[in-house]
């Protein structure tokens, strides 16, 4: 890397991207700086009894050699028994960072998680799925690891380097020359391969996110695969994929084999210049057997420390390359819920009464710029059935998405209002979900027993109130014929249960909630016409002043309906009781 290159990424951002990264570290390293410095001292200990053992050894070398008196049988057994501690002190402290890596990985991966389901759905919805599990559990651990290794390993290494030189310099300085060969071939070599390996680190992480990606999205899709029969193309994809992940390992082994066999070589080339000047000077009587003993374990810590300080490089480039991953995603704007108080306020103030909603001049756009609709009028009330009806694709999810602040009109007003003559408003907030139930399309039952995916919305819910609801959904008549009623298992996505009970069983969890508004976004679509009309009958005959609003395109829901919006080519109109009539003989 040249100083004009480097001057080059300096203009680019390089420092203050170097910067940003080691800042956000810090965020985290700074929450566990008792764990770091436990971790130091026992490293620090760890050098300390080894470097005891190298001056025992000497000693009882020298007393066996004749060069020094001294009492032979306790000199052996303090050497065993500082080999003995070392030993154990080596266990104690592999026990303790490991339990102390673990609960920081386990924290960090908490706190990521928590901030990833906060961060706005737009924006974390452009991220594959299979990419953000790889950023939260390849990158985190990383990160984790290298909080709590990095600087402690750096003063243990650095310790052990210095304490070891000093105790060469002090007995023979010349040792010293030979025991450092090896540092300006290392420095070498790690400056030629730390471009390398940041890019390499990118890679090796843009592929394990490609690959889990992949693999996610076909097993959640393993019945459109067989039934489309798609088996031999997925298979195909599959070892492409791999022949494309094991050709990149193959170059990084090639690089890690070269760097191995030439630091190999420099490791050997110090070990036996160390070897060939101890064996002189014990042959000239400038030094003692043990003293060369000593001096040849030295070298070795010496050669060993350098190369773990140099091993450090690529650990900071690994971490820093991992917190640029997720800083991409944590940096994202963030859902805000400081409004939680006030809607709970305002729920416990209103909820006998029921709550109103009103879209004013509601506009929204794609990030890419698609207009969905534009100019949208909505009001619903209490104990009203309000239906969006439109072509596929026209905006009526999207408009429910609006409704739960899962994503954000770029012009115009949401509000939810109490009905009473003293009215009180409530502006529109990730909080205000806290007054919604919701049963989006498709098959959204969580894996577990029909208990737990009802409890899931309500934690403390009894078995009568999961019974009750059951029964209002038109789910109780198949729930209670299972052997385990309630308790019965439900497969991942609903699995082991048909579309239609699926559904009712989400209507089920929607309505245990108790939500004052509930959104079904075509979610009857699977019942049969009586079943459908029971269900809907159920729900707005309930004590409860609900507002529902639903998606549909059945002509049984419409018939239930106050009132109907039709959206389609970017507008919201209101239909008239003659415009309903017309649509549903179109239907018929």
């Amino acid at each position: 890397m040249t100083l004009k290159h480097i001057f080059k990424r300096m203009k680019e951002g390089l420092l203050q991207e170097i910067f940003e990264e080691i800042k956000w570290i810090y965020g985290y390293a700074r929450q566990y700086w008792k764990h770091m410095v436990l971790y130091t001292l026992l490293g620090l200990t760890g050098t300390a009894f080894s470097l005891i053992g190298s001056l025992i050894s000497k000693d009882l070398v020298d007393i066996i050699t004749g060069h020094q008196t001294g009492p032979l049988v306790q000199t052996f057994c303090l050497m065993i028994g500082f080999t003995i501690g070392n030993t154990i002190l080596t266990q104690i402290s592999n026990y303790a960072s490991t339990m102390i890596n673990l609960k920081v990985n386990t924290e960090i991966k908490s706190d990521v998680f928590d901030k990833i389901l906060v961060t706005d759905l737009e924006s974390v919805a452009s991220y594959h799925t299979g990419d953000l599990l790889t950023r939260w559990s390849s990158d985190t651990t990383t990160i984790s690891n290298g909080i709590l290794n990095l600087i402690p390993n750096f003063i243990i290494y650095l310790t052990r380097f210095i304490s070891a030189l000093c105790m060469v310099l002090y007995y023979d300085p010349t040792f010293a020359i030979f025991a450092l060969l090896g540092f300006p071939f290392s420095l070498i070599m790690s400056k030629s391969l730390m471009k390398r390996m940041k890019n390499n680190n990118r890679r090796s992480a843009a592929m394990n996110a490609k690959l889990s990606g992949f693999n996610q999205e076909t097993f959640a899709n393993i019945q459109t695969i067989k039934a489309f029969d798609l088996l031999r193309l997925y298979s195909r994809r599959l070892r492409s994929l791999q022949k494309e992940y094991i050709d990149m390992q193959k170059d990084f082994q090639k690089l890690s084999m070269a760097t191995a066999i030439i630091m190999s070589f420099i490791g050997l080339l110090v070990t036996y210049s160390c070897y060939g000047w101890g064996i002189y000077r014990v042959w000239s009587g400038v030094i003692s057997y043990g003293t060369m003993t000593m001096f040849l374990t030295l070298s070795g810590t010496l050669t060993g420390s350098l190369n773990s300080l140099t091993s450090l490089v690529p650990t900071f480039i690994s971490i820093t390359t991992s917190a640029r991953r997720l800083m991409d995603i944590l940096n994202m704007p963030r859902e805000d819920f400081s409004q939680i108080p006030e809607v709970d306020a305002f729920y416990e103030k209103h909820q006998t009464e029921g709550v109103s909603l009103s879209l004013k001049q509601v506009s929204y756009h794609y990030q890419n710029g698609t207009q969905v609709f534009t100019g949208v009028n909505i009001e619903a009330h209490p104990q009203e059935i309000i239906a969006l009806v439109g072509p596929s694709g026209e905006g009526k999810t999207t408009m429910l998405r609006i409704l739960l602040a899962l994503i954000h009109p770029q012009e115009g007003a949401c509000t939810i209002y109490n009905g009473s003559s003293e009215q009180e408003i409530l502006p529109f907030s990730p909080a205000v979900r806290r007054l919604f139930s919701y049963v989006p399309q498709g098959n959204t039952m969580f894996s577990g027993t029909i208990a737990e995916n009802m409890r899931n919305v309500k934690e403390d819910a009894t078995d009568e109130e999961i019974i009750s609801v059951l029964k209002m959904a038109c789910a109780w008549d198949f729930v209670k014929k299972l052997p385990d009623g309630i308790y019965s298992k439900v497969g991942e996505r609903g699995n082991g249960f048909s579309e239609g009970q699926s559904q009712r069983l989400s209507i089920a969890r929607a309505l245990l909630r108790n939500a004052p508004v509930l959104l079904l976004d075509e979610a009857t679509s699977a019942l049969d016409v009586a079943t459908e009309r029971k269900v809907l009958q159920n729900i707005m005959t309930h004590t409860s002043p609900r507002t529902c609003i639903v998606t549909t395109h059945r002509p049984t829901v419409i018939n239930f309906c106050d009132r109907v919006y039709s959206i389609h080519d970017q507008h919201c109109e209101l239909l008239s009781s003659e415009s309903i009539q017309e649509m549903l003989q179109e239907q018929c």
